[in-house]
């Protein structure tokens, strides 16, 4: 029978503490390179705003790139998240209604991410075009063959489905990246629960009206 010291019985604890401490610098990170890009934050001020010395961010990101490319990934990870649960044994209506909803609901919480992921996006994606090479473009090919199989099925009207995809990450994103100017216009933001709901409402009504088969929509 193995027994357990202390050192091993706290090892989870530290363990924990350390990837505490280590998405503490990703969201202080993910703050200022939001707001001043890769170039513009440094890392002085990343430790400072995340509570650690510049040598413990080091430790664990061993420069800023890796740190910003950390958080990216980590970007990814949350904003694929709804694509994932798209799933071929769910009615076409209940998955992309619900891929809806849960976009919006990212992008009305997590708009840092949504601005820093469109700023990569916007200059060529240098430091994540391997990652959306291979890891986005397995899933969409994954989720295609489900909307392919839906279209086959009848139960989804004839679409290319990479378009679809396009078109219902665009528009739910436009929430986040483009915020202040929905503010401005409408006064109002996904905060207001009111206008969350509409917002929700209205983008699931606009893209299932043209996707669903009449007998579908009626139904």
């Amino acid at each position: 029978m193995t027994s357990i010291t202390p050192a091993t019985a706290a090892s989870p604890g530290r363990a924990a503490a350390s990837e505490a401490r280590k998405q503490r610098i990703r969201d202080a990170a993910l703050t200022l390179f939001s707001r001043f890009g890769l170039r513009g934050a440094s890392l002085d001020a990343i430790a400072d705003q995340a509570g650690v010395s510049k040598t413990n961010l080091l430790y664990y990101f061993p420069s800023k790139e890796k740190l910003y490319v950390s958080v990216l990934q980590q970007i990814l990870e949350t904003w694929l998240e709804p694509m994932r649960a798209i799933d071929a044994d769910q009615p076409p209506e209940a998955a992309i209604g619900h891929y809806i909803r849960f976009k919006v609901e990212l992008s009305r919480d997590h708009v840092q991410a949504s601005r820093l992921f469109c700023l990569e996006m916007i200059q060529g994606a240098p430091l994540l075009k391997e990652e959306l090479r291979n890891h986005l473009r397995a899933l969409v090919e994954e989720k295609s063959k489900v909307i392919e199989g839906w279209i086959a099925s009848g139960s989804l009207l004839p679409v290319d489905p990479h378009h679809l995809i396009y078109l219902l990450w665009g528009t739910t994103q436009h929430y986040a990246d483009f915020a202040v100017q929905i503010e401005a216009i409408s006064g109002r933001t996904l905060a207001d629960p009111d206008f969350f709901e509409a917002t929700v409402d209205n983008i699931q009504r606009i893209v299932l009206g043209g996707l669903l088969p009449r007998t579908n929509r009626d139904a």
